[in-house]
């Protein structure tokens, strides 16, 4: 049963605060909350959460997901190489640039799985993505590999 909608949590009334919260508060659920207070590093929420977020998002094509997820300041994604069933994506401006680099770790689990939610909507296929990199493991950007599935 969903109660909220994509559409539903556009709709903001907040006169004094407006539409946005600190980056800060971002992070603090993500990799505090999530991240350090989950099993597994949360990764099967944020993995569920983040498949549930890509599919309600109103796309249609991949730039519709691109554009959606530099509109909400996920980041920058660019298509670095795409084929008929596998496209690689580099995140620029990731939400964990300029976190402290702890090597051997990717966090930006929920923001891949917001891409295969919304992959699978967009190919009506099952698509998996994995993040091969990632700023906090000391890489230059993010970057996901995303494989469609006959």
């Amino acid at each position: 049963m969903e109660i909220f909608t994509y559409e539903d949590l556009k709709k903001i009334d907040r006169p004094t605060l407006g539409n946005m919260i600190p980056l800060e508060l971002f992070r603090t659920i993500r990799l505090i909350g999530m991240y350090q207070g989950l099993p597994m590093n949360g990764k099967n929420t944020t993995i569920a959460v983040g498949r549930k977020i890509g599919q309600s998002l109103p796309v249609q094509t991949i730039e519709d997901a691109l554009q959606i997820f530099k509109d909400l300041k996920i980041g920058i994604p660019t298509i670095i190489n795409a084929t008929e069933n596998e496209i690689h994506i580099k995140i620029e401006d990731c939400f964990c640039k300029g976190l402290p680099i702890h090597e051997g770790n990717m966090t930006c689990d929920l923001e891949g799985a917001i891409l295969e939610g919304a992959f699978s909507l967009i190919y009506d296929k099952k698509v998996i993505v994995r993040e091969v990199k990632c700023n906090v493991n000391g890489d230059e950007h993010c970057e996901y590999m995303i494989k469609i599935l006959g």
